[in-house]
């Protein structure tokens, strides 16, 4: 299988910082989106030392406007994150949008594109953490790295494609 990660972060002009992290899998966009579209799925793509845990009523029906209430730790110190569901685009693309939580500002873009026989996605994601920009280069771009990173090893595990 081959799969990519390509990340990048690198500062705004509005004090938002521009992470794009990219992982290719070789399966159909219309399986990897509904794959996305099950929220209880979030928890398999979460690195296990940060305690992630969907606290909403599920099942929850995924489309705009929908609210996703989580609880989570973050260098221990726990706790709670909404998010709303936008641009509801299936299978090609949705957003979510951080109404609460550990970061001043966050719009997560999903999106999905068929390349080379699987699925090309890309989680762009702008964000402002509480403290500013020195909390950022100390700890959040680390942190949001290693959870990408996870978050790729995790889809290659999920969607191996054929043995060669």
């Amino acid at each position: 299988m081959q799969a990519e990660l390509d990340f990048i972060a690198s500062p705004r002009p509005e004090a938002l910082t521009r992470l794009v992290a990219q992982s290719w899998v070789p399966a159909d966009p219309d399986d990897v989106f509904a794959f996305y579209a099950d929220p209880a799925n979030l928890e398999r793509l979460m690195p296990p030392w940060i305690k992630f845990r969907i606290s909403s009523t599920q099942p929850i029906s995924m489309g705009n406007g929908a609210m996703i209430e989580y609880r989570l730790k973050i260098h221990g110190i726990p706790m709670k994150w909404t998010s709303e569901i936008r641009d509801w685009n299936p299978p090609h693309a949705f957003v979510d949008v951080q109404l609460g939580g550990p970061y001043r500002y966050w719009h997560h873009d999903h999106r999905f594109e068929a390349q080379d026989g699987g699925t090309l996605i890309t989680d762009e994601v702008d964000y402002a953490p509480w403290g500013g920009r020195l909390v950022d280069r100390l700890l959040v771009r680390r942190d949001l790295r290693q959870a990408f990173g996870y978050r790729h090893d995790g889809l290659a595990s999920i969607f191996p494609g054929p043995s060669s």
